[in-house]
Parts: C-alpha cells; sequence; structure tokens
C-alpha cells in the first residue's frame, strides 16, 4: 500500500479548466455539430425549436431526452442527437424555455443524473 502511494507522489497533478473554458469548448462542439447535421442530414434547426416549445406548450413540462426523442419521431432527425444542444441553447437564451431541474436520471446516460426538464416562459 505504501508503495503505490509513493507512486502518486509523482504524479503531476493538472488543473482542471476553468467552468468558462469548458462551456466555451462545449459551444464550439455543438455548433461544429450542428453545422454538421444541418449538412450532411439537412437538420431543420429552426423547425425543430418551433416544434419543441410547441411541444411543451401542450404537453407541459418534458425532459430534454423525451423532447430530442419527439422530436426525432416527427421527422427533425440529425447524424447526431447531440445537435440538439444548440437549439435548446438558443431557446433558452432567447427565453423561450427555462430549465426547471438538472437533476432527472438520464435514459441515455445509463440513469446517472444531470438530465433535465424543460418547460416554456410564459
Amino acid at each position: 500500500m505504501q508503495r503505490q502511494l509513493d507512486l502518486l507522489e509523482r504524479v503531476p497533478l493538472r488543473q482542471a479548466p476553468s467552468i468558462e473554458a469548458a462551456r466555451s469548448a462545449g459551444t464550439t462542439a455543438g455548433n461544429h455539430c450542428l453545422a454538421k447535421a444541418e449538412d450532411v442530414a439537412k437538420f431543420d434547426a429552426d423547425g425543430a425549436a418551433k416544434f419543441i416549445v410547441a411541444w411543451v406548450r401542450r404537453y407541459g413540462p418534458t425532459s430534454g431526452e423525451s423532447l430530442v426523442a419527439a422530436a426525432i419521431e416527427h421527422g427533425y432527425r440529425a447524424h447526431d442527437g447531440r445537435a440538439f444542444g444548440p437549439v435548446f441553447q438558443r431557446l433558452i437564451k432567447a427565453n423561450e424555455l427555462k430549465v426547471l431541474r438538472s437533476d432527472l436520471a438520464r435514459a441515455k446516460g445509463h440513469g446517472t443524473s444531470g438530465g433535465r426538464l424543460y418547460g416554456v416562459v410564459r
């Protein structure tokens, strides 16, 4: 056990990226994913945004995973589900959607927390 602890002392600690840097990297990756979806899969991001808002207005607060699944079922298909991230970001910035909770169990995350519940802004 002591030998293992001695080995760990020689491992340099890396500084975690700042929240701002992590968000910036995520935004950049999301925008690249969305651009590819629009180019390759002819993904209609504007149509998907309108669909998502209409769905939440009609059915009430809904998880992000359920909204993406419903949008896909109704023809808003991207090459990668992560292309919906910038759609949600845009709706939040436009004050059309709001995050009500961010601790839902995620089906695609094997039950881990972090899923979001979205509602409309009245």
